[in-house]
């Protein structure tokens, strides 16, 4: 549903985000990968808040797809604060400071 609204800038971004992701939970004695995923996620976090600023649609043109689209997003945004705390933890638990 992303292509009814976002460009490819954003699936792109949230999709190496979660590469990142995967690698940081595959490689459990890496700091490198916990730290550029929490960067990483903090970055879309500010990357999505312009995305849906810049995007979001009028209300003539808001079809369920669009509405639908923005509702995922939205959600999405609102959990990362939560899965960067997490990723902060899961940093301090393998020796970060």
């Amino acid at each position: 549903c992303m292509n009814y609204m976002f460009p490819a800038s954003y699936a792109w971004g949230n999709f190496s985000v979660l590469a990142v992701g995967i690698w940081a939970i595959v490689q459990r004695d890496s700091l490198d990968a916990i730290v550029m995923f929490l960067t990483g996620l903090l970055l879309t976090v500010l990357t999505d808040i312009v995305h849906i600023s810049v995007f979001y649609p009028p209300n003539k043109h808001l079809t369920d797809a669009r509405r639908f689209s923005v509702g995922m997003a939205i959600f999405s945004l609102l959990l990362k604060p939560a899965s960067c705390y997490l990723l902060y933890r899961m940093y301090r638990e393998r020796g970060g400071e």
